[in-house]
């Protein structure tokens, strides 16, 4: 049996060899369609292409993380988050000798579902949707990928590979226990019927854990989003570089940057900060992994799913120094006045356009009220979800004045 690859360590490139356990696209459990090959690509690269080609991910472009398009053109949107994501995700797996195709695909689809105006559009469509069933990004973005895509001539969606909708359904783990139970953060209210109703024609095994390519990707989003979130909250000014001291993993690699360079200007002085970060979380996810790797010996990516815990991970002290962070970017950050200020306004958008959308069909676009279910409540009001979540945050505010003809109530 192989020995695993090696951790990263500080400024050294490791190319691993092929793991035992990484998923294979010449064995993959193939596509709801069957579809002939398209060589050169294997089937995980021909996934992400198609990732790449959608509608819904040029959308991305326009929607936002914390702050909403307009306030500036450097903070992050879900699609330069999604690149980010992408290339942490890649990284680590080529250090891990995994499929980079796959985990790349996953990387960059893993957002697909999410509303405009970030988490704040999310829980108000969530609650708009309680009495249909909810809102729920990730499976919103099953939706996507599997049905509301309109671009082949032989089927919905973009048709993707057995691994690929496993690891975006389930990413952070399974979905139920071994008597279909739901778990996580579905324990309370039952998992989506998109995901119940999918694995119902395409078996996604929501039992077991999923690929460690859906693993990486997984955590390489926690990686991406812990540091644009502090490069964001600075450039805002929300906080302080000073603030920062104090936070682990942060406050070490700032005194790390204030040691070497006592001189350097702020933006250099972040950028820095951060890329450590970024370096400090990689290397400690390779090194517990590949300890994982070393006391489980997974044979096969198969073996990975039946692990009963997952294969691909942070050590306990850096799951902690994660905790502290979000508690700081919570407080500091997504609870600070500002961002309050336009989440509430945001929230009201999408209330007005579903009001709106549900109280008269004739609002919506004709291609979207050729197949309206308005004698179905739960049915329309799922469609004028599928609508307004696809939306940009542009886009929602012009639809906004349009219908209450006032102007962008976030300017």
């Amino acid at each position: 049996m192989s020995a695993p690859p090696p951790a990263l360590s500080t400024g050294q490139a490791v190319i691993a060899a092929r793991a035992r356990f990484a998923s294979d696209p010449a064995v993959s459990r193939g596509r709801l369609v069957p579809e002939a090959e398209s060589p050169p690509r294997t089937a995980f690269a021909r996934d992400r292409d198609r990732i790449i080609h959608s509608s819904a991910f040029r959308r991305l472009k326009h929607k936002t993380q914390v702050f909403v398009y307009h306030e500036g053109d450097h903070y992050r949107t879900r699609l330069t988050h999604s690149i980010e994501v992408a290339q942490i995700a890649r990284s680590i797996a080529r250090a891990l000798g995994l499929d980079e195709d796959l985990t790349e695909a996953l990387a960059l689809a893993h957002d697909l579902g999410h509303t405009p105006f970030g988490h704040a559009g999310e829980r108000e469509l969530d609650a708009l949707m309680k009495p249909y069933g909810g809102f729920d990004h990730n499976a919103q973005t099953l939706r996507i990928v599997t049905r509301l895509e309109h671009r082949y001539a032989s089927f919905d969606g973009l048709n993707l590979t057995w691994e690929t909708l496993e690891g975006l359904v389930k990413h952070n783990g399974p979905l139920i226990d071994a008597e279909g139970h739901a778990l996580g953060h579905y324990r309370e209210s039952g998992l989506p019927a998109a995901i119940v109703e999918y694995a119902e024609v395409h078996d996604l095994a929501l039992a077991s854990w999923p690929s460690a390519e859906a693993q990486v990707a997984a955590l390489s989003d926690d990686i991406a989003y812990n540091a644009h979130d502090i490069d964001d909250g600075l450039r805002a000014h929300l906080f302080e570089v000073i603030d920062l001291g104090d936070v682990p993993l942060v406050g070490t690699a700032l005194a790390e940057v204030l040691k070497t360079y006592p001189k350097l200007d702020r933006a250099r002085l972040v950028h820095e900060t951060v890329r450590r970060v970024i370096s400090a979380m990689v290397g400690d996810l390779l090194a517990e992994t590949n300890s994982r790797a070393a006391r489980f010996t997974p044979g096969s990516a198969d073996a990975v799913r039946s692990l009963g815990e997952p294969l691909v991970a942070f050590s306990l002290q850096m799951r902690e120094n994660n905790r502290v962070l979000q508690a700081f970017l919570s407080k500091r950050m997504y609870r600070h006045e500002r961002v309050l200020a336009i989440t509430d306004r945001a929230r009201r958008v999408i209330r007005d356009l579903f009001e709106a959308y549900m109280a008269d069909p004739e609002l919506l676009p004709k291609d979207w009220r050729e197949d309206s279910f308005t004698d179905d409540r739960s049915r329309f009001a799922r469609q004028v979800c599928d609508f307004i979540a696809g939306m940009t945050d542009r886009y929602a505010l012009d639809q906004h004045k349009r219908l209450y003809d006032l102007e962008p109530l976030l300017r």
